[in-house]
């Protein structure tokens, strides 16, 4: 009876020492992406999804990350953004595609760290330029503006492209 015990105690310690199995992400088209991102800006009772990190929409967290999460179809509340690296992989600026991230993993504090969803070029020749980015960012909400993360020398902003994606 003693070592019945003694094994279900030590299967008990184990249990806990194992990850649970993560559910496989759900594959999703770029176009899926965008739209889905696009689908924020009037969300909100007709207008942009206020960034807030304690926040929910759809069960998602209304954050940077969590809106990524959103769009990409990631499980829910979503990923925090020091999490993208590990369900993306590693590209070049120059090989972004519409429905990619952007994203500056590194920082002490959730201040210090954000992702943005690649849109396309404003100028496919001058990349310079800038690209259109979907975003949910501090103090304004859903947006869909012009950024240059990762352009900038010395940024510690990456091009990263998301493992559950489809590319069409």
């Amino acid at each position: 009876m003693r070592v019945l015990a003694m094994a279900a105690a030590v299967l008990v310690a184990l249990s806990t020492l194992v990850a649970p199995a993560q559910a496989a992400a759900t594959l999703i088209y770029r176009y899926e992406i965008i739209n889905r991102a696009a689908s924020w800006l009037t969300a909100y009772n007709g207008g942009r999804v206020p960034y807030d990190i304690y926040g929910r929409q759809d069960g998602y967290r209304t954050d940077c990350s969590g809106y990524v999460a959103m769009a990409a179809k990631l499980d829910k509340p979503g990923p925090i953004t020091q999490d993208l690296p590990g369900l993306s992989t590693s590209i070049s600026m120059s090989e972004l595609k519409r429905g990619d991230i952007v994203v500056d993993a590194i920082g002490d504090t959730w201040r210090d760290r954000h992702v943005v969803i690649f849109d396309r070029w404003v100028d496919p020749a001058r990349r310079d330029y800038g690209y259109f980015a979907y975003e949910q960012r501090g103090d304004y909400g859903t947006d869909h503006r012009v950024r240059g993360y990762g352009l900038e020398p010395y940024t510690e902003y990456r091009a990263r492209r998301l493992n559950n994606v489809i590319d069409k």
